[in-house]
């Protein structure tokens, strides 16, 4: 018999692993650890719970939260997400094995997997995606080793000034052990300065250009002939993107990239309190073999029935660890399937439907904030979900006083700059509510 009811050892399977080892207890495991540090008395643990005693325990907690309308972004969306989610996500055919190396018992594993792909791929127009990656930032710090790994002797990546300051910081982090220089682009009034992107290109030995769509500041920018210039000096075009917009927004194979990255959060996950999100990555079929990761495909099995399995991986990510181009093996899966039945659910024109409502709802906000006074639009450039407003008060006072009040006015950028962002979650009663309240504010402190 077992002795604890999740572990799948029994009396007898322990006693003869005991043996094989030359002890007779557990304890004895634990002979080296000295006696001044072992836990002499039992654990302090509360007694336990009734499922409604801990129910009733949970909703108690819950109460300490203040729920907020959320006019706020940065990478973190509140998007809608259809309820039936949690409950597919949920079936056993799905819930398969961890891992899919043994495609015989993880065909639902790498069915979803495939359907996860095909739709990135489409979503972005490029020709490949492989199996999801820890989060965009992660995917973006791939994408630079991967340019990296693709050149001859390059040894510089470019990255814009525009890509979300996280971001910048974790490609850096994963650049400084790869041996690669990540070089910045300055900015100009909130866009890529394209001349001194042509000046670093012409300076020689850059593997790879980094920039995002929208970039931080929500600015849709224009990268036509970004990827021409990229490809004279034999450098890759990877273009980080918000995957939600891509319903609206041209793709990055239209705009000539190599690679597309980012995350995929916008794809119906909750915010959570910032997590989990889930990492895409695509190219060009001529990349494809190094893509980090794994590429699940379609076949037929002997039976003539179709079967799916593992068509590409990085083997070295296995057996020579120190020599991989990339380390990344297991993948955010279960988010990889959240976002499949969100995007199957939503269809294109519901993707479509949800990214217009965005937009047309951050231009409202926009609109009445400015005719408050007291915001004015800090770029005049294009934007599409999310936009730089400069306050002539403060900043931090307007968000603790709107948090008050039941509202997340936005990200700080600095002392003087607030970051607002609508999805189709925010109705034009709640906007309406949320710039009513700042003059309410504004109101008391005349």
């Amino acid at each position: 018999m077992n002795t604890f009811k999740y572990f799948p050892h029994t009396d007898e399977d322990i006693r003869q692993m005991l043996n094989a080892i030359g002890i007779k207890h557990l304890e004895d495991l634990y002979m080296d650890v000295p006696k001044d540090i072992q836990l002499k008395d039992g654990y302090v643990l509360p007694k336990a719970f009734s499922e409604i005693e801990l129910r009733r325990l949970f909703e108690e907690m819950a109460m300490y939260n203040q729920p907020l309308t959320v006019f706020a972004g940065a990478g973190c969306y509140d998007h809608y997400a259809p309820s039936v989610i949690e409950n597919i996500i949920q079936r056993s055919e799905f819930l398969t094995s961890y891992t899919p190396y043994q495609a015989e018992i993880s065909q639902g594993t790498l069915h979803y997997i495939f359907e996860y792909q095909s739709m990135m791929a489409e979503l972005t127009g490029m020709d490949v995606s492989n199996a999801s990656m820890y989060d965009g930032a992660t995917a973006t710090a791939e994408a630079a080793i991967m340019a990296f790994a693709n050149a001859k002797k390059a040894d510089k990546v470019l990255v814009s000034a525009t890509i979300d300051p996280k971001t910048l910081k974790v490609v850096k982090t994963y650049a400084k052990f790869h041996g690669i220089k990540i070089v910045t682009i300055a900015e100009d009034n909130g866009v890529t300065n394209r001349e001194e992107m042509k000046n670093r290109l012409a300076e020689g030995g850059v593997a790879g250009v980094i920039v995002q769509q929208p970039n931080y500041y929500g600015i849709v920018e224009d990268y036509k002939g970004y990827a021409e210039l990229c490809h004279e000096e034999k450098a890759l075009f990877i273009m980080n993107c918000v995957a939600a917009d891509l319903a609206v927004l041209k793709t990055p194979r239209e705009w000539g990239a190599d690679v597309a990255v980012g995350d995929g959060q916008s794809l119906g996950i909750p915010m959570t309190f910032g997590g989990p999100g889930i990492g895409f990555m695509c190219c060009t079929e001529k990349l494809m073999r190094k893509l980090p990761g794994r590429i699940v495909g379609m076949t037929n099995d002997n039976r003539g029935q179709r079967a799916f399995v593992l068509t590409l991986q990085a083997r070295e990510q296995h057996i020579r660890r120190q020599k991989a181009t990339s380390n990344i093996c297991s993948n955010q899966s279960l988010m990889a399937l959240y976002v499949t039945i969100y995007m199957s659910l939503m269809g294109k024109h519901g993707l479509r439907e949800a990214a217009e409502l965005s937009y047309g709802g951050a231009h409202y906000l926009c609109e009445e904030l400015t005719k408050t006074g007291y915001f004015k639009r800090k770029y005049d450039k294009p934007f599409f979900n999310e936009f730089c407003m400069s306050y002539d008060g403060d900043v931090d006072e307007l968000q603790n006083e709107c948090t008050l009040m039941g509202f997340m006015a936005g990200v700080k950028i600095d002392e003087h700059t607030l970051m607002f962002a609508v999805t189709e979650q925010r109705s034009k009663d709640e906007i309406d509510d949320f710039v009513n309240a700042i003059q309410t504010l504004r109101g008391e402190k005349s």
